[in-house]
């Protein structure tokens, strides 16, 4: 028999073959309906007797219809599943103001030691020291960052922290006899939540315009301040990536209207350990321990939105909080004079505080000014590489730790911002923030955080400036059809908003098992 001399093929061919199933590591996956069926069960159990009468009436009318898997075939699904997914640890995710960055591993690996992980909120004080030591040491330190005189760890996200601390501001001037203030003033550039959490409290929105160079117009602010006005809600760095250069000035002529100032600290990553903002006049803010001290994005919970209070404020923080006591720690439990009452059923996430602390204590007060300074390097670094080719809506300022562009460098070529972020997909990247803020058409808002390395920042832009060249050069098709590599294409979100299917339904003509 003679040895096979022939060489494998170095080149591609063409085909205008199409798979069915999508690519081998980009499977289109199907549901559980409809991989498994009612009649048959990867595991052997022996059919149970439940009497009726113990169901109170919520007995079940019709079948389970729960499918039934192998082992195999479940363990196969919910990995083919996780394989769709883009995560911080497989990729880079600019998304600004959301700061996306990496989690490191010393975190999880505190979070996971048996006296944090087994712990209960309701066994006794007495038993739970340790726990209670870490939380009183990280309201220590989230009040040093801040110069601030209290703190409420309690919050679940940083929405539920923003509305605490309007909830204690609006305590305080009902407490001062002040409760006929009912208007709050929101910039234009604001997060979405800052005027939900106002009108939510029953108060009125009042917007604040933008000036030219993206900034708050600090002569606007003053002419809309009245008796009637109970705060203003601003996020210092902007949402243009912009520092507030004014933002002492506003803090004064909101204090001197008997007004408080509340700060949005969904953007503190760009500041820690460089700026107090006590020392810029702030009386609540709300801290988001996913953004800036790198525990996992809550996507629902648990998470953890810490809020630091003034002086003027402290009385109201809510219960509980951690106080030394005669015999240790102590969890303070009921409302004193003032003070909101529990905002939450416990003490909050306890996960969270542990990951917050591991970074701040292996960080330093060094490392996270560090951590700042290089997430604004970051940002700057990839303005300058791109702006040759994007348009900049704002050039008086440096940015901080979001670079902004609008869509103005897409003009006559049909594709839009959304068409564009829906191309990045394509090239391996989570798209930016889109339309927002939207103070600026078209904006695309990119964070790279402090945690990206050159080399990435490097490739991401690379990648943005091929795209944004073959959109001058008129290849549109290749945006407005885009995403053609990823799991499933660009859906009809028109349609999928009027007419949503919302249950599934067993196709008549799905196969059986058997068949």
């Amino acid at each position: 028999m003679s040895m096979n001399n022939q060489g494998r093929p170095t080149g591609t061919g063409t085909s205008g073959f199409a798979s069915t199933s999508g690519s081998s590591m980009l499977p289109n996956e199907p549901l559980l309906f409809e991989i498994g069926d009612t009649e048959h069960s990867g595991v052997d159990l022996p059919d149970a007797k439940i009497s009726n009468a113990r169901l109170g009436g919520f007995e079940r009318k019709l079948p389970l219809d729960l499918a039934g898997l192998t082992e195999p075939e479940a363990m196969r699904h919910y990995v083919r599943l996780s394989r769709l997914n883009h995560s911080i640890d497989s990729g880079m995710y600019p998304l600004g103001s959301c700061t996306m960055k990496h989690n490191p591993r010393l975190n999880e690996k505190m979070a996971r030691l048996p006296g944090f992980a087994d712990i209960h909120p309701l066994q006794p004080v007495s038993t739970v020291q340790g726990a209670l030591e870490l939380m009183n040491e990280l309201s220590h330190w989230l009040m040093t960052l801040t110069n601030t005189a209290a703190v409420a760890l309690s919050p679940k996200a940083g929405a539920h922290g923003e509305l605490l601390g309007m909830m204690a501001i609006k305590a305080a001037q009902e407490a001062a006899g002040q409760g006929h203030r009912k208007i709050v003033l929101v910039p234009e550039s604001a997060h979405g939540t800052n005027p939900a959490t106002a009108a939510f409290l029953g108060y009125s929105v009042k917007a604040i315009p933008a000036r030219t160079d993206g900034t708050v117009d600090v002569q606007a602010v003053k002419d809309a301040l009245s008796p009637e006005v109970a705060a203003i809600m601003l996020t210092n760095p902007n949402t243009c990536g912009l520092f507030e250069p004014q933002v002492i000035e506003i803090a004064k002529a909101i204090h001197d209207a008997g007004a408080f100032f509340y700060c949005d600290g969904a953007n503190f990553n760009a500041i820690m350990g460089v700026v107090r903002p006590g020392d810029l006049g702030i009386d609540a803010m709300h801290i988001n321990l996913h953004k800036t001290f790198s525990t996992p994005h809550g996507g629902g919970g648990p998470g953890a939105g810490p809020v630091v209070l003034s002086a003027a404020l402290a009385p109201f923080a809510p219960v509980p909080f951690v106080r030394k006591g005669d015999k240790g720690l102590e969890l303070v439990e009921h409302t004193q004079t003032g003070a909101l009452g529990r905002i939450t059923a416990f003490q909050g996430q306890m996960g969270m505080y542990v990951r917050a602390l591991t970074y701040m204590l292996s960080h330093g007060g060094d490392g996270l000014a560090q951590a700042a300074e290089d997430a604004v390097l970051n940002a700057n670094y990839i303005k300058a590489r791109l702006e040759h080719v994007f348009s900049v809506p704002f050039t008086d300022y440096p940015t901080m730790h979001e670079a902004l562009f609008d869509d103005s460098f897409l003009d006559g070529t049909g594709v839009t911002t959304l068409d564009f972020a829906k191309a990045l997909i394509d090239e391996g990247f989570h798209p930016m923030t889109m339309y927002f803020p939207l103070v600026v058409h078209g904006a695309m808002l990119i964070e790279p955080t402090e945690s990206e390395s050159k080399q990435t920042l490097d490739r991401f832009c690379d990648v943005m400036e091929e795209l944004a060249l073959d959109a001058r050069a008129g290849n549109s098709e290749r945006f407005t059809a885009a995403p053609l590599n990823a799991p499933r294409r660009r859906l009809d979100e028109t349609r999928a908003a009027r007419s949503p299917i919302l249950k599934w339904e067993r196709p008549d003509d799905l196969p059986q098992a058997a068949e």
